[in-house]
């Protein structure tokens, strides 16, 4: 079989819807019944803080392998081989970073977002607004790249075709229906629901890949040898180069600069993404927070070696060549695999994991960027800290509501479009803006609510404005804005501009703002809560100004 007629195995997608359904009912199912638990704004955002660090390990092992990581990095690694599998490496290095530096002491001293941490010693309003605002920048590109990711995989994978003449097409019926489905898990589940997706989605990911993984590996006698041997074989083109590092990134002194730029926001990234800081808020306490990351690390690690086998493994049974001219290009080295291996029915079953995997990764999109809004701007700033946690919830819940208009709006203008800038944007701007920031407010004492501010807002805007005027954008055959050309900065990625940009931002801004006598004075308290968790359970436990 041939990349090229992918859209015709799936000629008759009954099998697929079929398998989509069973998997939605039984989510839904479980997000009522949970759901009828969330009785305070503790519950809503935090699920209670009920979650063991095992549990949570796994949920965040669902969060964070998106559609990107299960068919992007299979795809990558079936095309340019090494140079795929560093995606892999600096995906998981980034849980070190968490783990070491954020996890237990993010868990000890904030409350439900990072807007709690981040202001915790400095100037209320001005702090919160500005972690809003990053944090609803960051969610809103991750989740508009997942929702255009979600008309392309999953229309390619019903056989739904994109038709160009109207707005509103198949695939656009598509986006819509991930997006009111993600509205329904937040609206009723809360982040209690929205967790448990996020487990049944690893698991089925996990088990998934791993039975891929044997399979592949079972037809080259559990011969690592003799699956590489066949995929150099297999990529006329690449040859034994497909093996080494080099082929993408390498050929010029740019494309290595490009990549170290690549390589520095996928690490620090991670450890700023809104979606995935929340989720240690769902511990009871700093040591489960520390298991989470724990569990996290080894799930996610198996799974990037599952995708180390799958990649190659596409590369011997179906062909680089066959991939890059099916539809969706190295995205469907993954399917092209399953259907090589199991026929339509692993078709199905990989259809309704990666559905799985886009679902589950939305709706905390979606209930990370809600919580932020009616925690941050409306509870703290609008209401100064006056209104009532069932008020706060249903602002919560409305804000969510029109996150998911936008998304749907959003998701069918992008569809399409260069996905990986919009993902690339997001892990620029968390690294950017909100790693610096967290780690100077919980280290340096005296970090100030200016200097706050310029590294938020600094990292925000030079990491927006360098990816704007980047190949990513204009200028190049991949770029988003097709027959354009007004780039001037030569990186795809601005990381290894805006990260250190940040962090002198935030040197300078303190240092602009003078002594912040408050600030210096709650640090203190910071350093010993953060450190050893007392007083991390009052709800009210943060240094008034």
């Amino acid at each position: 079989m041939t990349g090229l007629n992918l859209a015709a195995t799936v000629g008759k997608p009954g099998l697929n819807i079929g398998i989509f359904l069973v998997f939605v009912l039984i989510t839904l199912v479980v997000v009522f019944v949970v759901g009828r638990q969330n009785r305070t704004a503790a519950d809503y955002y935090a699920a209670g803080r009920a979650f063991t660090g095992t549990q949570n390990g796994v949920a965040i092992s669902g969060d964070y392998l998106s559609a990107a990581s299960f068919l992007g990095i299979a795809g990558a690694i079936s095309t340019v081989g090494y140079d795929g599998f560093l995606y892999s490496i600096g995906f998981l290095v980034a849980w070190l970073v968490a783990l070491l530096l954020v996890a237990e002491l993010l868990r000890n001293t904030g409350k439900f977002t990072m807007g709690d941490v981040l202001s915790f010693r400095m100037r209320q309003r001005p702090v919160r607004a500005a972690a809003a605002i990053s944090t609803l920048v960051v969610s809103f590109f991750y989740l508009l790249a997942q929702m255009a990711g979600a008309g392309g995989l999953i229309s390619l994978l019903l056989g739904v075709e994109d038709d160009k003449s109207t707005f509103f097409d198949g695939q656009s019926l598509v986006i819509a229906v991930v997006g009111i489905l993600m509205v329904v898990y937040v609206l009723v589940g809360g982040m209690k629901g929205t967790t448990w997706v996020q487990i049944i989605k690893a698991t089925l990911l996990l088990v998934g890949a791993a039975v891929m993984t044997a399979w592949v590996l079972g037809k080259f006698g559990f011969n690592l040898s003799a699956l590489f041997g066949k995929a150099v074989e297999n990529s006329p083109k690449s040859g034994e180069k497909i093996l080494g590092p080099g082929l993408q990134y390498g050929k010029t002194a740019t494309s290595k600069i490009d990549f170290v730029s690549l390589g520095l926001a996928l690490v620090l990234g991670t450890a700023g993404l809104p979606h995935i800081l929340m989720r240690f808020y769902t511990v009871p306490s700093a040591k489960e927070a520390r298991r989470s990351v724990v569990w996290a690390i080894w799930l996610i690690g198996i799974f990037y070696l599952f995708t180390l086998v799958l990649g190659y493994g596409a590369a011997a049974l179906v062909g680089p060549d066959a991939i890059l001219k099916a539809p969706g290009g190295a995205n469907s080295a993954a399917p092209l695999l399953a259907y090589q291996l199991g026929g339509e029915v692993l078709l199905g079953l990989i259809s309704a994991v990666a559905f799985a995997t886009i679902l589950a990764v939305v709706a905390g999109l979606t209930i990370t960027a809600s919580a932020s809004f009616a925690h941050d701007v409306y509870a703290s700033m609008i209401k100064k800290g006056n209104t009532a946690p069932d008020s706060e919830v249903r602002v919560a819940r409305r804000t969510a509501l029109v996150i998911g208009v936008v998304a749907i709006i959003g998701g069918i203008l992008a569809n399409g479009q260069n996905i990986a800038f919009l993902v690339a944007l997001a892990f620029a701007v968390a690294a950017s803006a909100n790693l610096p920031t967290i780690l100077y407010s919980l280290f340096w004492k005296r970090f100030n609510t200016t200097g706050a501010l310029f590294s938020i807002y600094g990292g925000l805007g030079s990491s927006v404005l360098l990816i704007i005027f980047s190949p990513a954008v204009s200028g190049s055959a991949t770029s988003m804005i097709k027959g354009a050309n007004f780039h001037w900065f030569p990186l795809s990625n601005p990381g290894l501009v805006s990260i250190p940009l940040s962090f002198v931002l935030g040197v300078v801004g303190t240092l602009v703002g003078g002594r912040e006598r408050a600030a210096e004075a709650g640090y203190a308290e910071m350093e010993v809560r953060s450190l050893t968790g007392a007083g991390a359970e009052r709800a009210d436990a943060v240094v008034p100004h």
